[in-house]
Protein backbone atom coordinates (compact mmCIF):
# COMPACT_ATOMS: atom_id res chain seq x y z
CA UNK A 1 0.00 0.00 0.00
CA UNK A 2 2.64 2.07 0.94
CA UNK A 3 4.60 1.78 -2.60
CA UNK A 4 1.30 2.18 -4.28
CA UNK A 5 0.89 5.58 -2.44
CA UNK A 6 4.09 6.59 -3.61
CA UNK A 7 3.95 5.33 -7.13
CA UNK A 8 0.61 7.94 -7.44
CA UNK A 9 2.76 10.63 -6.32
CA UNK A 10 6.03 9.93 -8.31
CA UNK A 11 6.40 11.11 -11.79
CA UNK A 12 6.65 8.11 -14.59
CA UNK A 13 10.21 9.35 -15.67
CA UNK A 14 11.59 9.11 -11.83
CA UNK A 15 10.59 5.40 -10.88
CA UNK A 16 14.48 4.31 -10.89
CA UNK A 17 15.76 3.03 -7.30
CA UNK A 18 17.97 6.44 -7.43
CA UNK A 19 15.50 8.50 -7.14
CA UNK A 20 15.41 9.95 -2.80
CA UNK A 21 12.06 9.40 -2.68
CA UNK A 22 12.22 5.71 -3.77
CA UNK A 23 15.09 5.52 -1.27
CA UNK A 24 13.34 6.91 1.42
CA UNK A 25 10.42 4.67 1.59
CA UNK A 26 12.55 1.63 0.79
CA UNK A 27 14.27 2.36 4.20
CA UNK A 28 11.08 2.99 5.99
CA UNK A 29 9.64 -0.31 4.82
CA UNK A 30 12.91 -2.38 5.41
CA UNK A 31 13.28 -3.23 1.78
CA UNK A 32 16.14 -2.18 -0.79
CA UNK A 33 15.71 0.74 -3.32
CA UNK A 34 15.72 -1.79 -6.00
CA UNK A 35 12.80 -3.99 -4.95
CA UNK A 36 10.45 -0.38 -4.55
CA UNK A 37 11.84 0.93 -7.81
CA UNK A 38 10.52 -2.97 -9.49
CA UNK A 39 7.42 -2.60 -7.73
CA UNK A 40 6.70 0.89 -9.11
CA UNK A 41 7.21 -0.20 -12.67
CA UNK A 42 5.30 -3.61 -11.62
CA UNK A 43 1.90 -0.98 -10.75
CA UNK A 44 2.31 0.89 -13.57
CA UNK A 45 2.19 -2.38 -16.00
CA UNK A 46 -1.27 -2.57 -14.16
CA UNK A 47 -2.20 0.64 -14.57
CA UNK A 48 -5.32 0.85 -17.05
CA UNK A 49 -4.66 4.48 -17.94
CA UNK A 50 -0.57 3.88 -19.23
CA UNK A 51 -2.51 0.45 -20.83
CA UNK A 52 -4.32 2.20 -22.94
CA UNK A 53 -1.32 4.44 -24.29
CA UNK A 54 0.53 1.31 -24.85
CA UNK A 55 2.62 1.52 -21.79
CA UNK A 56 3.51 -1.76 -20.47
CA UNK A 57 5.83 -1.37 -17.92
CA UNK A 58 7.02 -4.24 -15.42
CA UNK A 59 4.36 -7.05 -16.37
CA UNK A 60 6.25 -9.75 -13.69
CA UNK A 61 4.41 -9.15 -10.95
CA UNK A 62 1.25 -7.98 -12.01
CA UNK A 63 -0.58 -10.64 -10.00
CA UNK A 64 0.29 -8.95 -7.03
CA UNK A 65 -0.47 -5.60 -8.12
CA UNK A 66 -3.65 -5.60 -9.86
CA UNK A 67 -5.86 -6.27 -6.13
CA UNK A 68 -4.32 -2.49 -5.32
CA UNK A 69 -5.34 -1.48 -8.65
CA UNK A 70 -9.05 -2.91 -8.34
CA UNK A 71 -9.09 -1.45 -4.69
CA UNK A 72 -8.67 2.05 -5.74
CA UNK A 73 -10.79 2.03 -8.77
CA UNK A 74 -13.70 0.67 -6.61
CA UNK A 75 -13.54 3.34 -3.80
CA UNK A 76 -10.30 6.33 -4.61
CA UNK A 77 -11.46 7.85 -1.64
CA UNK A 78 -11.57 5.39 0.72
CA UNK A 79 -7.90 3.73 -0.26
CA UNK A 80 -5.70 6.90 -0.67
CA UNK A 81 -6.70 7.42 2.79
CA UNK A 82 -5.80 3.93 3.86
CA UNK A 83 -2.18 4.21 2.16
CA UNK A 84 -2.04 7.57 4.00
CA UNK A 85 -2.75 5.90 7.28
CA UNK A 86 -0.54 2.79 6.66
CA UNK A 87 2.40 5.71 5.65
CA UNK A 88 1.83 7.71 8.88
CA UNK A 89 2.12 4.65 10.71
CA UNK A 90 5.05 3.71 9.41
CA UNK A 91 6.63 7.15 9.86
CA UNK A 92 5.74 6.54 13.46
CA UNK A 93 3.19 9.80 13.13
CA UNK A 94 -0.58 10.11 12.75
CA UNK A 95 -2.26 11.63 10.24
CA UNK A 96 -3.18 15.21 12.89
CA UNK A 97 0.24 15.39 13.00
CA UNK A 98 1.80 14.95 10.06
CA UNK A 99 -0.96 17.48 8.26
CA UNK A 100 -1.20 19.69 10.84
CA UNK A 101 -0.98 22.73 8.62
CA UNK A 102 -4.04 21.80 6.68
CA UNK A 103 -6.10 20.54 9.57
CA UNK A 104 -5.45 23.58 11.84
CA UNK A 105 -8.30 25.04 11.24
CA UNK A 106 -10.65 22.30 12.25
CA UNK A 107 -12.79 23.49 15.81
CA UNK A 108 -11.71 21.72 18.85
CA UNK A 109 -15.57 21.15 19.45
CA UNK A 110 -15.81 19.12 16.08
CA UNK A 111 -15.72 15.20 16.79
CA UNK A 112 -16.72 11.88 15.62
CA UNK A 113 -18.01 11.06 11.95
CA UNK A 114 -18.30 14.57 11.06
CA UNK A 115 -14.61 15.34 12.33
CA UNK A 116 -13.36 11.97 11.10
CA UNK A 117 -14.97 13.20 7.17
CA UNK A 118 -13.04 16.40 7.27
CA UNK A 119 -10.01 15.14 7.83
CA UNK A 120 -10.44 12.23 5.47
CA UNK A 121 -11.40 14.67 2.52
CA UNK A 122 -8.64 17.08 3.66
CA UNK A 123 -6.14 14.65 3.31
CA UNK A 124 -7.01 13.15 0.00
CA UNK A 125 -7.58 16.86 -1.06
CA UNK A 126 -3.59 17.04 -0.39
CA UNK A 127 -2.96 13.73 -1.62
CA UNK A 128 -4.71 14.82 -5.00
CA UNK A 129 -2.70 17.82 -5.31
CA UNK A 130 0.53 15.67 -4.78
CA UNK A 131 -0.47 13.44 -7.30
CA UNK A 132 -1.25 16.33 -9.88
CA UNK A 133 2.19 17.95 -9.24
CA UNK A 134 3.99 15.13 -9.85
CA UNK A 135 2.03 14.66 -12.96
CA UNK A 136 3.08 17.65 -14.77
CA UNK A 137 6.56 17.38 -12.51
CA UNK A 138 5.74 20.21 -10.14
CA UNK A 139 5.38 22.91 -13.65
CA UNK A 140 2.33 25.04 -14.40
CA UNK A 141 1.37 23.38 -17.63
CA UNK A 142 0.38 26.97 -19.35
CA UNK A 143 3.28 29.37 -17.87
CA UNK A 144 6.15 26.91 -16.88
CA UNK A 145 6.41 28.24 -13.26
CA UNK A 146 8.18 25.42 -11.54
CA UNK A 147 7.63 26.34 -8.03
CA UNK A 148 5.59 24.83 -5.81
CA UNK A 149 4.04 26.83 -3.33
CA UNK A 150 2.20 29.26 -7.23
CA UNK A 151 0.92 26.05 -8.15
CA UNK A 152 -2.36 24.56 -7.57
CA UNK A 153 -3.70 20.92 -8.57
CA UNK A 154 -6.91 21.98 -10.76
CA UNK A 155 -10.14 20.05 -10.61
CA UNK A 156 -11.42 19.88 -14.38
CA UNK A 157 -15.03 18.24 -13.04
CA UNK A 158 -15.58 20.03 -9.70
CA UNK A 159 -14.71 18.26 -6.52
CA UNK A 160 -18.12 18.53 -5.36
CA UNK A 161 -19.69 17.48 -9.19
CA UNK A 162 -18.43 13.96 -9.12
CA UNK A 163 -17.36 11.86 -5.76
CA UNK A 164 -16.21 9.14 -8.12
CA UNK A 165 -13.75 10.79 -9.69
CA UNK A 166 -11.96 13.46 -7.33
CA UNK A 167 -8.98 11.57 -7.13
CA UNK A 168 -9.09 10.17 -10.82
CA UNK A 169 -5.96 11.56 -11.52
CA UNK A 170 -6.73 12.15 -15.08
CA UNK A 171 -9.17 14.69 -13.58
CA UNK A 172 -6.18 17.47 -12.60
CA UNK A 173 -4.31 19.50 -14.51
CA UNK A 174 -1.41 21.70 -12.67
CA UNK A 175 -1.67 25.19 -13.21
CA UNK A 176 -0.26 28.26 -11.62
CA UNK A 177 -2.86 30.02 -9.45
CA UNK A 178 -3.77 32.79 -11.92
CA UNK A 179 -4.74 29.94 -14.47
CA UNK A 180 -6.33 28.02 -11.50
CA UNK A 181 -8.45 30.65 -10.31
CA UNK A 182 -9.85 31.52 -14.45
CA UNK A 183 -10.32 27.91 -15.16
CA UNK A 184 -11.96 27.45 -11.67
CA UNK A 185 -14.28 30.49 -12.44
CA UNK A 186 -15.12 29.39 -16.42
CA UNK A 187 -13.12 32.15 -17.93
CA UNK A 188 -10.60 29.78 -19.23
CA UNK A 189 -11.10 26.17 -21.05
CA UNK A 190 -9.18 23.49 -22.80
CA UNK A 191 -10.15 21.86 -26.25
CA UNK A 192 -10.24 17.96 -26.64
CA UNK A 193 -6.95 19.27 -28.34
CA UNK A 194 -5.69 20.42 -25.12
CA UNK A 195 -5.24 23.84 -26.41
CA UNK A 196 -6.53 26.95 -24.40
CA UNK A 197 -10.00 28.88 -25.15
CA UNK A 198 -10.48 32.02 -23.83
CA UNK A 199 -13.69 33.01 -23.04
CA UNK A 200 -15.32 36.54 -24.23
CA UNK A 201 -14.57 37.69 -20.95
CA UNK A 202 -11.54 37.68 -20.63
CA UNK A 203 -10.98 39.00 -24.72
CA UNK A 204 -12.94 42.22 -23.83
CA UNK A 205 -10.08 42.87 -21.90
CA UNK A 206 -8.04 43.36 -25.32
CA UNK A 207 -5.78 46.46 -25.20
CA UNK A 208 -5.39 46.31 -21.15
CA UNK A 209 -1.66 45.40 -19.83
CA UNK A 210 -2.76 42.63 -18.00
CA UNK A 211 -4.22 40.91 -20.83
CA UNK A 212 -1.56 41.53 -22.72
CA UNK A 213 0.85 39.92 -20.29
CA UNK A 214 -1.40 36.65 -19.07
CA UNK A 215 -3.60 35.87 -21.56
CA UNK A 216 -2.85 37.13 -25.15
CA UNK A 217 0.17 34.59 -24.68
CA UNK A 218 -1.93 31.79 -23.80
CA UNK A 219 -4.98 31.67 -26.22
CA UNK A 220 -4.73 28.78 -28.24
CA UNK A 221 -1.70 27.35 -26.35
CA UNK A 222 -1.35 23.49 -25.64
CA UNK A 223 -0.98 22.14 -22.40
CA UNK A 224 2.51 20.83 -21.73
CA UNK A 225 2.54 16.83 -21.82
CA UNK A 226 2.03 15.32 -18.11
CA UNK A 227 4.31 12.33 -17.16
CA UNK A 228 1.88 9.56 -16.84
CA UNK A 229 -1.74 10.73 -17.21
CA UNK A 230 -3.23 12.77 -19.59
CA UNK A 231 -6.37 14.97 -18.75
CA UNK A 232 -9.71 13.25 -19.73
CA UNK A 233 -11.43 14.70 -22.59
CA UNK A 234 -14.30 13.55 -21.22
CA UNK A 235 -14.06 15.77 -18.04
CA UNK A 236 -13.27 18.48 -20.89
CA UNK A 237 -15.89 18.17 -22.53
CA UNK A 238 -17.89 18.74 -19.06
CA UNK A 239 -16.29 21.51 -18.33
CA UNK A 240 -16.72 23.68 -21.58
CA UNK A 241 -20.43 22.46 -21.03
CA UNK A 242 -20.81 23.60 -17.40
CA UNK A 243 -18.49 25.29 -16.09
CA UNK A 244 -17.38 27.73 -18.97
CA UNK A 245 -18.25 31.12 -19.45
CA UNK A 246 -18.19 31.47 -23.14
Amino acid sequence: MIVFNLYLKTPFGKMYSTNPDVKRIAELIGRTAGSVALRLANFASCDPILQQRGIKGMTGGSKQCQPYWDEFFADKEKFVFETEQVLAHYQKTSLEKKYKRVLSDISDNLTGKDKERIVKTRVNQNVFRAIILANYDSTCALSGIDIPELLVASHIMPWADNKEERLNPENGICLSSIYDKAFDQGLITFNDDYKTILSSKIKANVGKTFYADFFEPIEGKQLLTPEKYFPSKRFLEYHRDVIFNH
